[in-house]
């Protein structure tokens, strides 16, 4: 063999040597091609003209075409080629894959068996009996495995159903005339060639060790001829005998999103036309299962830095691991806080409302039947918000004195530490202390009359701040030494007057007690229950002269005034004043009054004519004040407060004129005249008790002629 020739063979061999390779249904390979008849009939009489054209995946074939008869390559590369001796024929294009052989039959008999071609499995073939001079031959019959088939008497041609790719040996009978004699005739044995559909299908799966929870594309690979493009394939799935997916499906992949370790095992799948079913070799898959790892907790809020009350988060994940995946919780000191299975690599837990018992080091675990991964170990810390302080005040005496140093102590019995408190007094700010180790704080205040009213406190710790009940303090102050001032209608005090002895101190807390004392010995006391000063009075008697003081007591100590020294005067004849002369002048002129009239009443009654003159006073005159008369003092000065008393003191006269005498009665009249003492402004207000108590001073005087 030439080098050529050898070079030329090794190209064709390849094919061939492809087809016979074990295993080659399962090999992902090229479609095949098709090889066609003109005229389209496996079997003819020899002599007739036979041309084969090859065809590819596409219509239209492109390069060199290879051409075998038997396991002989042709020198051809056409697409079609002229053969005129028996022999199975092949082809192949570039794209595409070895054909089926085709068996082409050059008869040399006078009676042929002829099948249709090309046949493809489920097709419905027709076979038909030819006579070499047809004209002469009848009574045709048809057989399968040398059994005739019924109903086929006398028929040019005869149809077969649904062949399948063995279906079986067929031949005919007819009755030949030759010459003037009729002759039974058997034809060929015909082997009818059944081309494949579509080739068996090959599973292939995108992994056969897939990792556990990670997805696998099954795809059931096969191809139908281009000679069949009415005909729709339907592909179904299995694992073991299990359908993988409700009923057949014209799509040809199957995904599986989540492959689980009890989902290893045989895979296989099926392609199917209404006449046709093929099935895949069986495919093991084995699943794998990863062990967790890189265990991880995180919790909400960041830090672990929690508020009481609030939510805490705890998430537990891990970076590998697959299948079912037990999660745990955990506080050390403690039991499990929760459990979760599942598929996933993440899962939380919520502890709702926390308190300061959840406060500790957490962590979490992760198992997937391969041992417990431990995450590490987080601090949580919980944050308490103060309560509601309580304000103490701490004073060395009750009640509360000033100048004494008390202390304002403020405490929240709950609260995380630090905590800063402020005091207020009357809602103004005193100052602020800070608890850093807690057990309150403390703020020292010396007290004074104005620190009296209403005390609160504030605690706050950053999460929120809380005032405390109000709390009043009572500063008392102790009374001052007291001041006695005695009060006298005049400046001199006589017998008789009232006189006010008014105490006062001018500090101290009432209520406050005042005691009035003459020559040490108690006179009476007199409260002030809203502070202030007190008074007493006194009616004056000469034993009531000498010294007074008085004394303040609020139940802090007794102050004593200083003393004062009182002068009574008593009231003589000598000395009575121009005002006791002024009413014995008075009276005197009443008197002699009176004896004029009865002495001119008796000269009257005595027939005496005559008429003596009466002294009269003008009723001006008579009414005229005493403030208006001439004074020895100097009129440009004001008046000492004596003169002014005395004056004060001195009778007016009113409507003191002498009565004219009716002459012409009888009977005398009698005149009534009222002496008043009438007070200067100034000192009206201040003698206006004496003069209550003096009423008689002002009398009515009867005259009685």
């Amino acid at each position: 063999m030439s080098c050529p020739e050898l070079r030329r063979f090794l190209t064709h061999l390849w094919p061939l040597l492809l087809i016979l390779a074990p295993g080659r249904e399962q090999a992902d390979v090229p479609p095949k091609a098709v090889l066609l008849l003109d005229p389209p009939w496996s079997t003819v009489f020899k002599g007739t003209k036979m041309t084969l054209r090859c065809m590819g995946f596409h219509s239209r074939t492109t390069g060199k075409i290879s051409w075998l008869q038997g396991k002989r390559y042709l020198n051809e590369v056409s697409e079609s080629i002229s053969i005129k001796s028996s022999g199975n024929y092949q082809c192949k294009t570039p794209e595409s894959s070895l054909s089926d052989p085709v068996h082409v039959e050059f008869s040399s008999g006078v009676l042929i068996l002829q099948a249709s071609h090309p046949i493809y499995e489920g097709d419905n073939v027709t076979l038909r009996c030819q006579g070499k001079k047809e004209e002469y031959t009848k009574e045709k019959t048809y057989y399968k495995n040398g059994e005739q088939l019924h109903d086929t008497y006398n028929l040019d041609s005869i149809t077969i159903d649904s062949v399948s790719m063995f279906p079986g040996t067929y031949h005919c009978t007819a009755s030949v005339k030759f010459w003037s004699f009729d002759k039974t005739r058997t034809s060929n044995s015909l082997k009818i060639q059944v081309q494949e559909l579509f080739p068996r299908p090959v599973l292939i799966a995108s992994s056969s060790r897939p990792i556990e929870d990670g997805p696998v594309t099954l795809t059931c690979k096969t191809q139908l001829v281009l000679q069949k493009p009415d005909i729709q394939l339907q592909f179904c799935f299995f694992r073991g005998d299990q359908t993988l997916r409700l009923g057949c499906s014209s799509f040809p992949e199957l995904q599986i999103p989540s492959m689980k370790t009890e989902d290893s095992g045989s895979y296989w799948c099926q392609a199917e036309t209404p006449r046709i079913k093929k099935w895949s070799l069986r495919s093991q898959i084995y699943v794998q299962r990863v062990p967790v790892s890189n265990v991880t907790l995180r919790i909400q809020p960041p830090e672990g830095q929690l508020i009481e009350g609030h939510n805490l988060l705890l998430t537990c994940s891990v970076t590998e691991g697959t299948g079912l995946i037990t999660f745990s919780w955990h506080r050390d000191g403690t039991g499990i806080l929760g459990r979760k299975t599942q598929r996933f690599q993440l899962a939380k837990l919520q502890v709702s409302k926390v308190t300061e018992h959840h406060a500790g080091r957490y962590y979490c675990s992760a198992d997937n039947n391969n041992g417990p991964i431990l995450s590490k170990r987080t601090q949580v810390t919980v944050k308490i918000p103060v309560s509601s302080p309580v304000l103490t005040i701490r004073a060395p005496r009750a009640p509360a004195v000033e100048g004494d140093v008390v202390e304002l102590h403020c405490q929240a019995l709950r609260g995380s530490l630090p905590i800063l408190y402020l005091f207020y007094h009357e809602d103004m700010t005193l100052g602020n202390s800070s608890a850093p180790s807690g057990g309150g704080a403390f703020f020292n205040l010396s007290l004074t009359e104005e620190h009296s009213g209403k005390y609160s406190c504030k605690a706050d710790n950053g999460l929120g701040s809380q005032s405390s009940p109000k709390v009043i303090l009572n500063v008392t102050v102790p009374v001052s030494c007291p001041v006695l001032t005695l009060r006298s209608p005049q400046a001199q005090a006589v017998v008789g007057d009232i006189v006010e002895l008014y105490c006062e101190a001018q500090r101290g807390s009432p209520p406050i007690l005042y005691r009035f004392y003459h020559e040490n010995v108690t006179l009476g006391s007199s409260p002030a229950p809203l502070g202030g000063g007190a008074s007493f009075n006194l009616s004056l008697n000469t034993e009531h002269a000498g010294n007074y003081s008085c004394e303040a007591d609020n139940g802090m100590g007794a102050q004593r005034s200083q003393v004062m020294t009182l002068s009574v005067t008593e009231i003589s004849r000598n000395i009575a004043g121009p005002a006791t002369g002024g009413v014995i002048g008075g009276l005197f002129g009443l008197v002699l009054s009176a004896a004029l009239l009865y002495h001119f009443r008796t000269q009257r009654n005595s027939g005496e004519a005559s008429a003596t003159a009466i002294p009269s006073y003008s009723p001006n005159e008579s009414q005229e004040p005493p403030s208006s008369r001439p004074s020895t003092t100097n009129t440009g000065e004001p008046m000492p407060y004596e003169a002014q008393a005395l004056r004060d003191l001195q009778p007016v006269y009113s409507n003191v004129n002498l009565p004219r005498m009716h002459w012409e009665d009888k009977e005398p009249t009698v005149i009534y005249s009222e002496v008043k003492k009438i007070h200067a402004d100034g000192f009206t207000k201040q003698t206006s008790r004496r003069e209550s108590d003096h009423a008689d001073d002002t009398g009515n005087y009867e005259n009685v002629c």
